[in-house]
């Protein structure tokens, strides 16, 4: 039997009288196990894509918010070394001009001492 004569006799079978000798059945297209499981392999791949986008934006974000602590305790640090030198500078100032530096007499030696 040829490939022609044996779709003719598929046709024949749906044909009856008074109707067209070509008929068409709807079927339903359905994925088969394979295409369905590299469907779900490529699904799980693009998923495994995202997260893996994501959590490299937040390591990323998370190394400039470390630089960023650090540089701020640097110049916390700094900010408090510079309040020590001020004080220590002013005081220098205030202990001079201060009224009981003032009335303080400079003392020198009346004698010394010979053997």
């Amino acid at each position: 039997m040829t490939y022609s004569s044996s779709l003719a006799m598929n046709r024949a079978r749906f044909s009856g009288r008074n109707q067209n000798s070509v008929s068409f059945r709807a079927q339903a297209r359905t994925f088969g196990p394979i295409s369905n499981t590299v469907t779900l392999v490529v699904l799980a791949c693009l998923l495994g894509l995202l997260y893996m986008t994501q959590m490299t934006k937040t390591n990323a974000y998370g190394f400039q918010i470390n630089n960023l602590q650090q540089a701020q305790s640097q110049l916390q640090n700094q900010y408090q070394n510079l309040q020590v030198a001020s004080a220590q500078l002013q005081s220098l100032n205030r202990v001079a001009n201060s009224t009981v530096a003032k009335n303080m007499v400079p003392v020198t030696p009346s004698a010394t001492i010979q053997q």
